[in-house]
């Protein structure tokens, strides 16, 4: 795999322009080629005020030591937005879907470090919507590998395996708490990741891709049910996205001692995950 550093983060504006342009001329398909360069950057420090901001629009104590253990993918969203604007990333970047993340924390991760971070893509592969993409980050301090990410990004178009699978009878877990969203969520999330996509910042430009309303990121809600679940140091964090959030928006955050987490609605699961100690 070819190994190309770069000097700094990249700027995500022009990204966003980029990928949007290019996105009309894409064919996705799971057997598609994809791009087999990994992204570097060798000496990432977090803003410390944009992670104060981050760790109150996602509920996380302020002030602690350490990197929340979602925040990584916000150090490495400029890396992987690089990766999927790039002219080889056989998949549309507007319209695609965060379906799925995996977070394996090794490490305690020191807020004031430098960590080397790396971006590349593991692999396509059909999904019952369309072709999903693995996109895995990697944060390294010094020769260590600290911090991983595995997350599941979906093109939607006609699929062979285009029929819905059965799902599961599930047990709901017991309601912990019940969230009142505002409807700013989406902005000031936004404004604390970097992440500024249309569909989570006002309702008028959510409803050119076909939502009534703004919706919340799905990285934040994801952040938000583990500051309230809580992660040890060295653990193992999943998290699927069954549906959007809707802001403003009222849900229930439920867990049990077993490590599973949800977030819900009145009428659906927005997202089913898992804290597992390593």
């Amino acid at each position: 795999m070819t190994e190309i550093v770069l000097g700094g983060p990249p700027a995500l504006g022009p990204l966003l322009a980029r990928g949007a342009l290019r996105s009309p001329f894409k064919r996705p398909a799971a057997g598609a080629s994809f791009p087999r360069a990994r992204f570097v950057l060798p000496a990432v420090r977090a803003d410390l005020g944009r992670l104060a901001a981050y760790e109150r629009v996602c509920g996380f104590a302020t002030g602690d030591d350490g990197l929340p253990v979602t925040y990584p993918h916000v150090l490495g969203f400029p890396l992987a937005m690089r990766l999927m604007s790039e002219r080889e990333f056989p998949l549309p970047l507007l319209g695609l879907v965060h379906t799925s993340v995996e977070i394996t924390r090794y490490a305690a991760m020191p807020a004031d470090a430098a960590y080397e971070l790396s971006v590349h893509v593991a692999g396509l592969t059909p999904h019952r919507r369309g072709t999903e993409a693995a996109v895995v980050t990697e944060v390294r301090n010094g020769e260590s590998l600290v911090w991983r990410s595995r997350s599941g990004y979906l093109a939607r178009h006609r699929s062979a395996r285009s029929t819905e699978a059965a799902r599961k009878e599930r047990v709901p877990l017991p309601t912990a708490a019940e969230w009142r969203i505002a409807a700013d969520v989406g902005r000031r999330y936004g404004a604390a990741s970097g992440d500024r996509n249309p569909i989570h910042l006002h309702p008028l430009t959510a409803r050119l891709f076909g939502f009534p309303r703004a919706v919340a990121h799905g990285m934040w809600t994801a952040a938000r049910c583990l500051a309230a679940h809580g992660v040890p140091e060295r653990a193992r964090v999943t998290a699927e996205f069954r549906a959007p959030v809707l802001l403003p928006g009222t849900v229930a955050y439920a867990a049990d001692g077993s490590g599973r987490f949800e977030l819900r609605g009145p009428e659906r699961v927005h997202v089913e995950g898992r804290v597992l100690p390593l």
